[in-house]
């Protein structure tokens, strides 16, 4: 069989297992289950914060918003910097955030189970900044159309308010980042620790779609089984049960070609010119699937570029050159031959 025939029963037998995945999941928390920006303060000492950038040390702080019977309630919180390339006061003068909860304070609100948050920022005060962190969030939700297996994220408008008095107020956009732990418990499996793993132990399937979706958003700064120090894996979790087939899910992805940060680097063993540039780094031992997978992303063409053209905040240099780069994909797998010089024969 010509390697880039979709048959019925092959892309059937693949949307059926796609489909396995969302239903066993339990319902996202409730702060994921919408896709509205929520309004928000953060009231701390951001000065204070950003000086010093503690992987450690918490500053304490109140958020603050408004809940679904438009009270105001306010609740403690903890903050810290994170990251590693972003924590670099010379890429992002305002940094990524670790956002602390009491939970016996969010009962009964929006927040209800949320205990520790990745809170993404604009990291720097410059609209193209802010169009970064979106197009970033624009990316966690594609993946969220194609597998239920992927981090929620949840948009914010946050007002940020620097009780040092060194920092005006700012208004800014960033997005909260499902925990792992969270997203363990509604796929029904386990947050696990480990220094590194096997393709052999990853689902085929949807590792095969999780290679396509980097590929789609021109993403090559991951490693779905080892990680640069000694702790599984660069830019992946591993979800699963021991003895069983694990989920390796992404995250971060900053440093592909549809978010196009300014301060993006390609890996100099890839010599690509620019991260814009795609280099598929799926496994070959999964190329059985590559087929059922592709019809899978056209059976989400529309759904994606639809995300693409209602994100409020997006302007219209983003809207454009987003659309631009997933047509640009769509276009290699119309083509056969293009799928199987891109895809198939560049697997490792």
């Amino acid at each position: 069989m010509p390697p880039y025939r979709w048959t019925l029963v092959g892309a059937a037998w693949f949307l059926c297992a796609a489909a396995s995945y969302a239903q066993e999941s339990d319902s996202a928390d409730p702060l994921f289950q919408a896709s509205n920006p929520l309004e928000v303060r953060i009231v701390a000492p951001l000065y204070t914060l950003r000086s010093e950038r503690s992987y450690v040390n918490e500053v304490d702080g109140k958020f603050q918003f408004t809940n679904e019977a438009m009270e105001s309630m306010e609740v403690d919180i903890g903050i810290r910097t994170r990251g590693r390339f972003r924590h670099d006061k010379k890429v992002c003068p305002f940094p990524p955030m670790r956002l602390n909860f009491k939970v016996s304070e969010t009962k009964q609100s929006v927040l209800h189970k949320q205990d520790k948050l990745k809170l993404v920022t604009h990291c720097r005060d410059s609209s193209r900044a802010e169009q970064t962190m979106l197009r970033e969030y624009v990316a966690y939700r594609i993946l969220n159309t194609l597998t239920d297996a992927s981090f929620r994220v949840r948009l914010m408008r946050i007002t940020y308010v620097d009780t040092d008095g060194r920092d005006e107020d700012r208004v800014r956009y960033g997005f909260v980042i499902e925990s792992k732990d969270r997203l363990a418990k509604r796929l029904g499996v386990s947050a696990l620790d480990l220094e590194q793993t096997s393709v052999s132990s990853l689902r085929p399937e949807y590792m095969n779609l999780v290679f396509v979706f980097h590929y789609l958003i021109g993403n090559t700064d991951f490693s779905a089984i080892a990680g640069p120090e000694g702790a599984c894996c660069h830019n992946h979790v591993l979800l699963g049960e021991e003895g069983g087939l694990l989920y390796s899910v992404p995250y971060d992805f900053d440093q592909s070609g549809l978010v196009d940060a300014p301060y993006a680097v390609t890996n100099s063993r890839f010599r690509l010119r620019s991260v814009r540039q795609r280099l598929y780094r799926g496994r070959c031992q999964n190329n059985e699937h590559l087929n059922t997978t592709l019809e899978f992303f056209n059976e989400k063409r529309d759904a994606i570029l639809a995300l693409i053209g209602e994100q409020q905040g997006i302007d219209d240099r983003s809207r454009k050159s987003m659309s631009s780069y997933v047509e640009k994909f769509y276009k290699t797998i119309g083509s056969p031959k293009r799928v199987q010089s891109q895809l198939f024969k560049k697997c490792i």
